[in-house]
């Protein structure tokens, strides 16, 4: 707005900056200021006569909407001096205090100028109002004191020619960002790139290459050169060396090749260039990355253009965040020490957590007690180990199909087989989750819980027999392929756990694990009658587990057992795994049928296609039974109507991480499922 007598009024946190004004700038569509646009005003206190200039950049609503440019003393200014091309007053000497261009002020303090200032507006009648607000200032972190802009002398690097080979580098495929949508973040700063500011005040780093004659005449030189030889320009003598140094990323853009002996053609530079493999973090893609990958082309200059990209893939690893989501920091007291987690659970506990909750792509949400998750899994481990490892004699490990004799022998091998695959598919794709939690299944549930409590009877009864030789070399085969497949995942308890393989099963083995070839399988397609099998023994237990769970009879007593198979063929495979079936599931006896009636007082449990119906013996109080399903049933019921709710929440599904709204999903079915349960059960208990 125009002020008193005509002078346009414009609002400013730092009075003294006044001083370096070279223009004034209003937005173009402001109907207040339309007029003025193109005209001068008169600057107080220096005379100067300064534009009024039309700015899309400007805000309307902050201040008086006329915003004086100070292009020596701010960031957005010196933009908007370029646009319009201003020039550049500096009013400050290095020590803070104001110079020649202050005028009345020259040789004060910031602080005693701003308020000398405001003191002379006032008397003059040309201050409007004061007013105290909020701003954000600069602080320095070793200072502690406010950073002031100013205009100065630096060294740059002209930028366009590099960032060329760099961005045709991600558009051909030379270089490729996992997961890919970051070569977007890379892309966005190489093709919109500006010159590179490369010098910074400090005492520490890589010197300035320049030198200085006594008139001032710098001169670049690869070589360090003597202060007192002759200028190779001027032929005067070199006085100086530049007192900047270079900054970090200056120095660090060289680090894939300076670590290998360049300039010089070494042989490490000879193997080792070019990498195949970064791993890092997105606040640095363009501040190391990118500019890494620009080093690379435009300074090995000796090797052919496709093989100066620095490394093949790029990939950006997920932030740790705190478990509501925040990033941790020592000032939000929000921060988990490594350090502590590993003295608590281990190193491998805490590196099977975090690699178990970082899907590529996503953040993790982190508690300290997601750790026991993995003190879990290496325990279990541990005891399945040590317990195979104590009951082996010398066996070769080399377990294989044709010595195989029983399904679960042949189940086990063909699990294997696709872990293996599937592992090491996963790797080649730096899916690190994915490879880890199919380890975890496959040693939790397909070797500890279904293929040791099967084996363990064979291995221990069977002694010097054929089959007890058979089962004993197939665990060991399967642990020795096991410890290869986890140690990247967890390095330490595996090279143990090894050492004790090696001591049992003899010399065949390396002696470490960590120089011990990656597994390749035991050359088999995939054993189907063996897993179908091996299905219809896991439904048959798993259902004679759920009963277990909802009548709350003991883990280990004997239950009768009636199982409705509809399908001949699995009333065939039942009939044959009989034995197996009662060891496991802890049964007196089984009944197989095709649609048996359900006895009186009995409970039941369903998985997959068979129903099983378990008698409930006169010990088991059904009065007390009744009214804890009922108890239970409620409990479920309410879940699932808050899982129903939370689902059909517009608001959360399209918020949420996707992997949560995953699991209320998943969720959802359990809980339905469970009460379908439940309420068969209780219904089946009668009045």
């Amino acid at each position: 707005l125009v002020g008193r007598d005509g002078h346009l009024t414009v609002a400013t946190t730092r009075p003294e900056t006044l001083l370096g004004d070279t223009g004034v700038a209003v937005h173009p569509e402001d109907e207040r200021y339309k007029d003025l646009v193109g005209t001068t005003c008169r600057l107080p206190f220096v005379d100067r006569e300064i534009p009024i200039v039309a700015d899309d950049t400007v805000d309307r609503e902050l201040g008086t909407g006329a915003v004086k440019v100070t292009p020596g003393h701010d960031h957005n200014d010196y933009e908007r001096g370029e646009r319009h091309d201003l020039p550049i007053l500096n009013i400050l000497e290095k020590d803070g205090t104001l110079n020649d261009e202050g005028g009345p002020f020259a040789g004060m303090s910031r602080e005693k100028a701003r308020k000398e200032i405001e003191a002379q507006l006032e008397e003059l009648g040309l201050l409007e109002r004061v007013e105290d607000i909020k701003n954000s200032q600069p602080i320095s972190d070793r200072s502690k004191t406010v950073v002031e802009p100013l205009v100065s002398e630096q060294w740059f690097v002209k930028m366009e020619p590099l960032a060329k080979p760099a961005i045709g580098a991600v558009k051909d495929g030379t270089l490729k960002f996992r997961p890919e949508r970051w070569s977007k973040v890379y892309l966005d700063w190489l093709e919109n790139v500006r010159d590179w500011c490369i010098s910074r005040q400090l005492w520490w780093g890589h010197r300035i290459p320049v030198w200085y004659d006594e008139d001032g005449v710098p001169c670049a030189s690869v070589e360090d050169l003597e202060l007192g030889s002759a200028h190779p320009e001027t032929g005067k003598p070199l006085v100086r060396q530049d007192d900047d140094v270079l900054d970090t990323w200056a120095s660090s853009w060289l680090w894939p090749f300076a670590t290998l002996g360049w300039p010089d053609d070494t042989a490490d530079m000879r193997r080792f260039y070019p990498t195949q493999f970064l791993a890092t973090a997105r606040d640095i893609i363009y501040l190391w990355v990118a500019r890494m990958v620009m080093a690379g082309y435009e300074l090995l200059d000796h090797l052919p253009e496709e093989q100066r990209n620095p490394f093949a893939t790029c990939y950006i690893h997920a932030t740790v965040l705190d478990a509501k989501g925040r990033r941790m920091s020592k000032s939000a007291g929000n921060g988990i020490d490594p350090l502590e987690m590993i003295e608590q659970y281990g190193a491998d506990s805490v590196r099977f957590c975090l690699i178990s909750l970082t899907r590529e792509g996503q953040d993790v949400k982190l508690a300290e007690n997601r750790f026991e998750d993995g003190r879990r899994f290496t325990n279990k481990l541990w005891n399945a180990a040590r317990f195979v490892c104590s009951n082996l004699s010398g066996e070769r490990g080399a377990g294989t199909m044709a010595e195989a004799r029983t399904f679960e022998d042949r189940w086990i091998l063909s699990r294997l087989d696709a872990t293996i695959a599937e592992t090491t598919k996963a790797l080649d794709e730096y899916r690190f989750n994915d490879a880890l939690m199919g380890l975890y299944r496959f040693t939790w549930n397909d070797f500890c819980d279904w293929y040791l409590e099967l084996a363990k009877g064979r291995f221990t009864a069977g002694g010097d027999s054929q089959d007890g030789v058979v089962v004993r070399g197939v665990l060991a085969r399967v642990l020795g392929d096991l410890l290869k497949l986890l140690h990247p995942f967890i390095p330490f308890q595996t090279e143990v756990l090894w050492q004790v393989l090696h001591d049992a099963v003899g010399e065949e083995l390396p002696s470490q694990l960590m120089v011990a070839p990656w597994p390749h399988g035991i050359g088999i397609e995939h054993d189907a009658e063996a897993e179908g099998r091996m299905d219809l023994l896991q439904e048959l237990v798993r259902a004679v587990r759920n009963i277990r769970s909802v009548t709350m009879v003991g883990e280990r007593k004997p239950l009768v057992a009636i199982v409705n198979a509809p399908s001949e063929a699995d009333r065939a495979v039942l009939a044959e795994l009989e034995a197996p079936a009662k060891g496991i599931g802890f049964l007196e006896s089984l009944e197989i049928a095709e649609a048996a009636e359900r006895p009186p007082s009995s409970a039941v449990g369903v998985a997959g296609g068979l129903e099983v119906f378990v008698p409930l013996g006169d010990d088991v109080d059904l009065d007390k039974l009744r009214g804890a399903l009922d108890q239970r049933v409620g409990k479920t019921r309410k879940l699932l109507e808050g899982t129903e709710r939370k689902l059909s929440n517009d608001k959360f599904v399209q918020r949420a991480d996707p992997e949560i709204v995953e699991a209320e999903r998943a969720r959802l079915g359990e809980l339905g499922t469970e009460l379908e349960l439940l309420e068969r059960n209780l219904a089946g208990l009668g009045a």
